[in-house]
């Protein structure tokens, strides 16, 4: 989700679209949060893993 939102920074940067890049940094900081939540070891979405 990080490397998503980074993505769609970046071209959101280059073509100059802003839905692009509002989206890109939603998703970075929803999946910074998710990566802090799951380093504590607390459970994210009921899951304590993904795989």
């Amino acid at each position: 989700m990080i490397v998503l939102g980074v993505i769609l920074l970046i071209v959101g940067f280059l073509t100059g679209i802003n839905i692009i890049w509002t989206i890109g940094i939603v998703l970075l900081v929803v999946g910074a949060v998710l990566a802090i939540l799951g380093t504590t070891g607390r459970k994210v979405g009921g899951r304590a893993h993904w795989y």
